[in-house]
């Protein structure tokens, strides 16, 4: 099996004990990145089987990483708790009850949130951290399953920058940028910013490519020359090619892409912002899971305007 965990130059850091839980797309590569910057990692998996599974690829790690049956047992003796799970509710899963890992964490020690969450769950859990004598970090992330196993994920952080001092240095393993952006939320209200700017940039390139397909351009050259001008994006230079050939079974899941925008939505009624860009985007992904894409990546708008031309 090819390792999902790219090789990488790491900065030199003393190795800390750390947990990570919630081993999925992005969560086991980044994980793979702690254990092979040095540092001794316990994992938790709901699915048991993969927790082994990820021990086993990492058996070569100068420190022999671990497995443990709850969230509680991975968290006992770290100075760091790292999560990446699927939701609000599998986050306070993972956190609260006597299973939990704010349970089993030590005094000090610090959880930092990789899920892409609500900002009020991540002021509950704060709160929540500060009372059992934790502190708690929102680091919300961008770059994808790509940016996770290369190791080159772009961290958006909330909470007490002392905290987000002494885990720097440990999540540069797999981050190129990571940014504290404010107080406890503030990570998650940046994850939004990012998740709305792309909703409105991928709309923009699947019109453009349809636009021009159905005018009868090569989109191959069109995309290579307009890319180096003002039309160049990161959707444009990683995206584009995969759009004109049909093809969407990789990538940031549309699934995904629907909680992430649904999130926004509510914050922006919350806030009093107006999205209808965003809103109009979140139906039209709607349109592409009731055509079956439910696992597509978030570029397959683009088939959402072949059906309808």
């Amino acid at each position: 099996m090819t390792s999902s965990i790219q090789p990488k130059t790491y900065s030199p850091t003393p190795s800390r004990q750390v947990a990570f839980l919630g081993l999925g797309v992005m969560g086991y590569p980044m994980a793979g990145h702690l254990a092979r910057a040095g540092h001794g990692v316990t994992v938790y998996n709901r699915t048991a089987a993969k927790a082994a599974d990820w021990c086993r690829e990492l058996a070569d790690a100068a420190i022999a990483p671990r497995h443990a049956a709850t969230p509680r047992e991975a968290a006992a003796g770290a100075d760091i708790v790292f999560c990446c799970v699927g939701n609000d509710d599998d986050l306070r899963s993972v956190t609260l009850g006597a299973d939990g890992a704010f349970a089993g964490m030590k005094p000090g020690a610090i959880f930092v949130d990789h899920t892409t969450a609500s900002a009020n769950v991540a002021r509950e859990l704060a709160r929540a951290a500060l009372l059992a004598g934790l502190q708690f970090i929102d680091a919300p992330v961008s770059g994808g399953q790509a940016g996770a196993q290369n190791g080159v994920l772009t961290v958006m952080c909330g909470g007490d920058a002392a905290a987000f001092a002494s885990v720097r240095p440990v999540a540069d393993a797999f981050a190129r940028a990571i940014t504290l952006l404010g107080d406890s939320g503030s990570g998650q209200l940046a994850k939004m910013v990012n998740q709305i700017a792309i909703a409105g940039l991928v709309q923009g390139l699947s019109e453009a490519i349809a636009f021009g397909q159905n005018a009868g351009l090569d989109m191959a050259a069109v995309l290579d020359v307009i890319g180096k001008g003002a039309a160049q994006s990161w959707q444009m230079d990683n995206r584009g090619k995969t759009m004109i050939e049909d093809r969407f079974d990789f990538g940031f899941a549309v699934d995904w892409m629907r909680k992430d925008l649904g999130l926004c939505l509510d914050e922006a009624r919350r806030n009093g912002s107006a999205l209808p860009v965003t809103a109009v985007v979140d139906q039209f992904y709607g349109d592409v899971q009731r055509a079956g894409g439910n696992r597509w990546d978030t570029s397959s708008l683009v088939t959402r305007l072949r059906a309808k031309g």
